[in-house]
């Protein structure tokens, strides 16, 4: 059976309140996007070296496609590889909502003293899946207390003597390295992390990785090609920049895990100045929303407008008043859906 983090297993299916049309004069949908508009408003899945911290990667990011700001989703410590996505430019709060989101690593576990396979699969199993007690190693940007982690899964990938290769699945939060000193101490032998890579972080996985260097060259030959192209070329399609459109996926990428409200056209520009969401404003909605959830309010284009807090459950926002979501973070540009544009 496939492992999934917990938000790959649902099945979201779309409720639809009152049927619209969306103004084709308005808003853009994102895979229309000008290449320039995505290099200041999308995500990077950057394959983490070993070496640099976290922050030096996004900023290596920032200095390779020349904006001024990017934000990562979540600290890997300098020897850990793997799935670092880079928000970038306006699209940088972005990595508040991955921040919470699942993780998975394969890992190497090294046994300081040889064990019985049945002994180390009954400990894993009865100990270190679900519900675990850890507390933050010293050197850890939390505060050093007990807290309470999920771990979804934990799988045995090979034994090879002393080293463990396994694959796990974990809350946002866990660490790994304290969660293979623990098996360890439970074993009454010691064991230490060997070897380290993050390979989902919420919905980005290995699949869309894109290297240091293969983001520089993308940028470098959009940009080549872009200066030596004629008016023409320019206006012909998105082929010769195909690499970088490769590289940077669209914002809305980053909220593939969290449920989705789509609003009218008309709705739009009172949430990008902070208005709440009410329930007469909305036109579909995910059937899996609970009261106090993240959600992404989308435009009918699939444009992220916003992140809020639900204030409602799915079948409450099918009636007909209150408010349904609690806007805390606009990404649209206030004046994309403002309506006096259409003339």
């Amino acid at each position: 059976m496939q492992n999934l983090l917990p938000f790959e297993k649902i099945e979201r299916k779309i409720l639809t309140r009152k049927e619209a049309e969306t103004n084709p004069g308005l808003g853009c949908k994102p895979e229309d996007r000008k290449t320039e508009e995505i290099v200041n408003y999308g995500i990077v899945n950057i394959d983490k070296p070993k070496g640099p911290t976290s922050h030096q990667v996004s900023d290596y990011v920032q200095k390779i496609l020349h904006i001024n700001k990017s934000g990562h989703s979540g600290t890997l410590d300098p020897a850990v590889t793997g799935v670092l996505p880079v928000a970038l430019d306006r699209a940088t709060r972005i990595v508040q909502g991955l921040l919470t989101a699942g993780k998975e690593y394969v890992a190497i576990m090294h046994l300081h003293k040889n064990v019985e396979e049945e002994k180390l699969r009954e400990t894993i199993n009865k100990h270190f899946i679900g519900k675990i007690q850890q507390l933050p190693p010293l050197k850890s940007s939390v505060k050093r207390q007990l807290r309470t982690r999920t771990v979804y899964y934990l799988d045995i990938l090979e034994i090879d003597g002393k080293d463990i290769l396994f694959k796990v699945g974990t809350e946002a939060g866990t660490y790994i390295r304290k969660l293979i000193h623990d098996i360890g101490q439970k074993l009454r032998i010691g064991a230490h992390m060997a070897e380290l890579r993050r390979t989902k972080a919420g919905p980005f996985d290995e699949s869309t990785l894109f290297t240091l260097q293969e983001l520089a060259d993308a940028y470098y030959f959009w940009k080549e090609e872009k200066s030596n192209a004629s008016e023409l070329e320019r206006t012909r399609s998105h082929a010769t920049e195909k690499f970088i459109r490769k590289a940077i996926q669209p914002v809305e990428n980053g909220i593939n895990h969290l449920p989705k409200i789509w609003v009218f056209d008309t709705t739009i520009e009172s949430i990008c100045h902070g208005v709440d969401l009410k329930v007469p404003g909305i036109s579909k909605l995910n059937d899996t929303i609970g009261k106090e959830e993240t959600v992404a309010i989308m435009s009918l284009k699939n444009e992220l407008v916003a992140l809020g807090i639900a204030k409602m459950a799915s079948k409450e926002m099918m009636a007909e008043k209150g408010v349904a979501v609690q806007t805390e973070k606009v990404f649209m540009q206030p004046g994309t859906y403002k309506l006096n544009k259409q003339g």
